[in-house]
């Protein structure tokens, strides 16, 4: 769908849903059905505007977001057809309000004096300080790297979400009079302590930020990777020479991603092993096609047991294969078998750094996570948290859900304090 006549034909398939499911499904509860309603009047403008009122990172969320765990997923004509193709219509009208030069304006209310500390700048903090900000408070964002973001800057490559719409969200985020502070370290830089001396409340959106990876080889070798690096590489426009045959370890989108990125690095082949079966794959069932037509290879229901090397080259990869039973992953006996490998990419999740979160004397659970009570708020009085660094395998918009829940608390935390 890349003009209007396919648009408004794809918009007028919209039932008009008294009880949108596809809202109810939605983390942020985007009003589905009233943008649709205005493009099926050719207002696109109105129904940017009812885009960007709910979701500063629409057109973010429109390229990234698994519409079809959520929105479309629900849609009540998937029941018996095709659903709504809600993402590209979202996808279009923020195309279409690019081209030209439309953007929404935030109304903000009179400053009140009262200072928030957002750490980290993924969703779930950006989103938190734009609302924080539009309530009046007076909101610096503190981030590690040289540019706000998070994952949708440094995780996410480019020819899955352009970087001119991440470069166009610090535009915004600084319309709004949001401090920015970049390459300032919590933990390094910075303290808990040292900002609640100048800040009535903090939230920590930090995200998870540690590769999960597993032992293959008690030797030395410099062609195993871990999937943020390779990605932070690809989107740095650096080439990691000589990749040969790679092995991406993983079935999430952050695989498929990384499983791309190595082609066009130059990469021989790009094959990904995963534990179970296609059906169980998390990833993005559009990114896998892509993937796949690009020159992907994917191996289900195997499981990665070690790696073979010759002088300190990888050679080959031992594998098992495995049966899901009662939803848990079973080695099959006697299964065993080899694929040749040059390289191997870690792409099996991340964790927030518990080291770091324990130095700050911040409660944790038995997986690393920041710990919060019903209104986002750790164990230390006025500090906040959301998104990746509470929940596993935290969306974009769940994380969005987080930073504007957690804003609406410590709203009525700073109130009770004066």
């Amino acid at each position: 769908m890349d003009n209007i006549e396919n648009i408004l034909s794809e918009a007028n398939r919209c039932l008009n849903c008294k009880k949108p499911l596809c809202v109810s499904s939605c983390p942020i509860n985007t009003r589905i059905p009233d943008f649709i309603y205005e493009i099926k009047n050719n207002n696109l403008k109105k129904a940017y505007e009812i885009l960007f009122e709910n979701n500063i990172m629409s057109d973010i969320c429109s390229n990234v977001c698994p519409y079809i765990e959520y929105c479309t997923g629900n849609c009540v004509r998937g029941i018996k057809g095709l659903p709504v193709q809600i993402s590209k219509l979202e996808k279009f009208v923020n195309s279409w309000a690019k081209e030209n030069n439309i953007e929404y304006s935030y109304k903000t209310e009179k400053k009140n004096g009262i200072k928030i500390a957002i750490i980290g700048s993924g969703p779930a903090g950006i989103e938190c300080a734009k609302e924080l900000a539009i309530n009046g408070f007076d909101v610096t964002i503190y981030e590690k790297e040289s540019d706000i973001g998070g994952l949708l800057t440094y995780g996410i490559p480019g020819f899955r979400l352009p970087r001119d719409i991440t470069i166009k969200l610090t535009d915004r985020i600084k319309k709004l009079g949001i401090k920015i502070i970049t390459k300032t370290e919590l933990g390094k830089d910075i303290s808990i302590e040292f900002l609640k001396k100048k800040y009535t409340a903090i939230f920590i959106g930090i995200g998870a930020g540690i590769p999960s990876e597993y032992y293959l080889t008690d030797k030395s070798c410099k062609t195993i990777y871990k999937s943020d690096y390779i990605l932070r590489e690809y989107n740095a426009k650096r080439v990691i020479n000589n990749l040969g045959d790679v092995i991406i370890i993983g079935g999430g989108n952050v695989a498929i991603d990384s499983a791309r990125a190595v082609l066009r690095m130059g990469a021989k082949s790009s094959t990904i092993v995963y534990r179970r079966n296609k059906e169980k794959m998390p990833a993005i069932e559009e990114e896998v096609k892509l993937g796949i037509k690009e020159g992907v290879k994917i191996v289900y229901n195997t499981n990665v047991l070690g790696a073979e090397l010759e002088k300190d080259s990888l050679k080959q990869i031992k594998c098992i294969k495995t049966e899901i039973i009662e939803d848990n992953v079973v080695n099959i006996d006697n299964s065993e078998f080899y694929i040749n490998a040059d390289s191997i990419v870690f792409a099996i999740g991340l964790k927030p750094d518990r080291e770091l979160i324990l130095k700050e004397k911040i409660n944790i659970n038995k997986n690393g996570l920041i710990i919060v009570d019903e209104k986002y708020m750790t164990n230390i009085d006025g500090v906040f948290a959301g998104g990746d660094v509470i929940q596993n395998k935290s969306t974009v918009c769940m994380a969005i859900n987080n930073g504007r829940n957690a804003s609406k608390y410590i709203v009525e935390y700073c109130k009770n304090k004066k």
